[in-house]
């Protein structure tokens, strides 16, 4: 099946370069374009495109107007163009709330190591977006999921166990340079009051959120539902560029009932708190339960290329909270995560995974799923209710 694409945007080079490289591939065919947000609507509704991609800055019509008419009109999956500055992170999370699906650099070259490297992974996250429309499959009939990016196509071209050693060699390498240079965490900071609860028998200490593509919305969906009693602190990896996670995490501050902030060394994890990873970098969770600390380190290394990684960070939360902990995976692509879950799952931990039906991409949790590590799959809209139901044992 090839995936039709609509063009948008106000430079005509930008334009010819995005359609040679996506016509580049057999499954791709932009089949128009625009120059303007205006344009695009009325182009989708006329060509019926599979795959919109839109700048956000043009004349006569925003890249940010024309998503939300679009999406109120002829709603196509869509995926943005955006500078890596904050004004351009609060434009590019404007326009995901707004019913674009994902985002890319302008500059591929910001998150690739390449030129090839980038071109490919445009080309990845249209096909990814444009087979969103295709027939759905339940979990059981589903093959292993094939690689979607550059970095699930290194990933998953391995055994499992050839991952399992290789996140548990990336994990020990990094906490081993974390307590070389960590700072003392404030004592002022440790929480007084008890952080753990007790569901069905089970004791839960922390809650641990992964995703990556549909992430932000999912994300404040999912948050949005949580008061800000919660006794539990939460830890949250999304796979997003450094210039926009700051911008990121106070959008989410400003939303939720908890506060939301980008992590920290020396970050003292507290009840009612959510620590967002910074994007370039890892989130490690060293000490113990209840008086468990951050670190956040960079990371050189080519073995493991998402950068905040969830295997990273689910498998020190492994070795910090045992099974006292609930381990969320939320939409994406790739298998990032699987690793990480499977020591949380080893350890006792409880995982679950966002469904098929309402993932924007539905990688990530099915890598979980297929692994047989997801306990249950629950849409979106009920992950919130489910959480407050699972803690506090009702």
């Amino acid at each position: 099946m090839t995936i039709k694409v609509l063009v948008v945007d106000d430079s005509a080079f930008f334009r010819r370069r995005v359609t040679e490289i996506l016509n580049a591939h057999t499954e791709l065919e932009v089949i128009g374009d625009a120059s303007n947000g205006k344009d695009a609507i009325s182009q989708t509704a006329l060509l019926k495109p599979d795959v919109v991609t839109m700048d956000i800055e043009m004349p006569v019509m925003d890249g940010i107007t024309a998503v939300a008419q679009i999406m109120a009109s002829t709603p196509t999956p869509i995926i943005m163009f955006s500078s890596l500055t904050h004004d351009g992170a609060k434009a590019t999370l404007n326009a995901l709330e707004a019913g674009a699906l994902d985002f890319l650099p302008k500059r591929f070259e910001d998150i690739a190591k390449n030129k090839t490297e980038g071109i490919q992974l445009l080309q990845d996250r249209v096909l990814q977006l444009g087979k969103k429309k295709s027939a759905r499959r339940t979990p059981r009939e589903v093959p292993a999921p094939r690689a979607t990016t550059i970095e699930s196509s290194r990933t998953l071209r391995k055994s499992p166990s050839e991952q399992r050693a290789e996140t548990a060699s990336s994990l020990s390498r990094i906490q081993s340079r974390a307590r070389q240079t960590a700072p003392a965490p404030a004592v002022s900071s440790i929480p007084t009051r008890r952080t753990s609860f007790r569901a069905s028998g089970k004791e839960y200490k922390l809650l641990a959120i992964g995703t990556s593509t549909g992430g932000p919305v999912a994300l404040q969906t999912v948050l949005s539902k949580i008061p800000a009693n919660f006794p539990l602190p939460i830890v949250i990896v999304q796979h997003m560029p450094a210039a926009f996670t700051p911008a990121f995490a106070a959008r989410l501050d400003s939303q939720c009932n908890i506060s939301v902030s980008e992590a920290k060394t020396g970050d003292i994890l507290r009840a009612g708190h959510a620590y967002l990873a910074p994007g370039g970098k890892q989130m490690l969770l060293e000490g113990r339960a209840g008086k468990a600390n951050l670190v956040i380190r960079d990371d050189d290394s080519e073995r493991l290329t998402y950068k905040p990684s969830v295997d990273l960070s689910f498998g020190s939360a492994a070795k910090t909270y045992g099974g006292e902990v609930l381990g969320i995976i939320l939409t994406g692509m790739g298998a990032d995560g699987r690793e990480g879950c499977r020591m949380l799952k080893q350890r006792g931990a409880t995982i679950w995974a966002q469904d098929e039906e309402t993932s924007v991409v539905y990688g990530m949790p099915q890598a979980v799923t297929v692994a047989g590590i997801a306990e249950q799959n629950f849409a979106l809209d009920k992950i919130g209710s489910a959480i407050l139901k699972e803690i506090s044992g009702g």
